[in-house]
């Protein structure tokens, strides 16, 4: 069954489906004197993203001490983050800015295909970095073997084609809709949710193929995630040293809060979905998933974890070089 369309498209007198449709970014509020605050708060909040993830990359780059596999997927994370930000907040402030409302459907589209990449990608980077603590904490013998080079890079390569292949599926799907001449989107970016509500054509394909990549990129890795701090933790109660059990309830602390911080507003955000009715309220709740995940993960790992404090500092005191 169809999804039903938005009284947004329903009271337009014309439609023009053969045309390229005008798409017009609604935002989180109409109200004039708002406008500066959320330009305001949301700068502030894209300069801290790009600077807390861009200290974490540079600190791992900087330190020879954090040259591992943990590290070296963290900053992966941190990148991924900076990219994310990136495809939704700059658009928002230029329009706030500008005081339009206006994206065209080429850059529309492609907000929508990046957006999905990296949600992907972070999702599967989650289940590797919990992969990866369970190798090291379960079998430490063999976890320089494990998760070798070569490996690691294997995970990050593998987990990029896929997000790209998951998010070029939906974007061709996407791209066989039909539109209104004028396409209002009560969000303040292009998501998939959304435009298939606005959609003139049957949505039903587009609807159960989401339903299904989310089952394999959200389910699975968090199901893997579960598992492997299950026997993380199981692991760790047997250990005989106080200092070793703190090291490692450390490590997963951090882990744990980024995952629990990432799928909790996920699913918040989708809970929302469903019992608010109208579309420009749920909007909101979408900054809780789309913004503060990549704003607080440099906070949570650097704030948690010694080494990378002292990276930090290094980093920030200029002890730190890339020769």
């Amino acid at each position: 069954m169809p999804i039903a369309h938005s009284p947004y498209t329903s009271n337009l007198a014309s439609r023009n489906l053969t045309g390229t449709p005008i798409f017009l970014l609604l935002g989180l509020t109409d109200d004039p004197e708002l406008q500066p605050v959320i330009f305001c708060l949301f700068l502030t909040v894209y300069l801290v993203t790009l600077l807390g993830n861009l200290l974490i990359i540079l600190a791992v780059v900087s330190d020879s001490h954090l040259h591992t596999p943990m590290y070296f997927f963290l900053s992966q994370l941190s990148f991924t983050d900076i990219c994310f930000s990136t495809c939704t907040i700059p658009k928002m402030l230029e329009n706030i800015r500008t005081q339009t409302q206006s994206i065209t459907y080429v850059g529309c589209m492609a907000q929508t295909f990046f957006v999905m990449v990296f949600t992907s990608l972070e999702n599967c980077l989650l289940g590797i970095m919990a992969y990866d603590r369970y190798v090291a904490i379960c079998h430490p013998l063999r976890y320089t073997v494990i998760m070798n080079q070569s490996r690691c890079a294997l995970l990050i390569a593998l987990s990029l084609l896929a997000s790209l292949a998951n998010s070029g599926l939906h974007a061709l799907m996407a791209l066989q809709l039909c539109f209104p001449s004028k396409v209002l989107v009560p969000h303040f970016f292009c998501e998939l949710a959304q435009l298939l509500k606005l959609a003139c054509s049957d949505t039903f394909i587009n609807t159960l193929l989401i339903y299904l990549v989310a089952a394999t990129f959200a389910v699975i890795p968090f199901s893997g995630i579960i598992f492997s701090h299950t026997q993380i933790f199981s692991s760790v109660l047997r250990m005989p040293s106080a200092q070793g059990k703190q090291k490692a309830f450390s490590t997963c602390g951090s882990h744990l809060s980024i995952v629990s911080l990432f799928y909790g507003t996920a699913f918040g955000v989708y809970i929302s979905s469903t019992v608010m009715e109208s579309s420009r309220t749920s909007a909101t709740p979408s900054v809780m998933y789309i913004v503060v995940p990549q704003l607080m993960n440099p906070f949570i790992y650097s704030l948690r974890n010694k080494d990378m404090k002292g990276a930090v500092r290094g980093l920030l005191s200029g002890k730190r070089s890339f020769l």
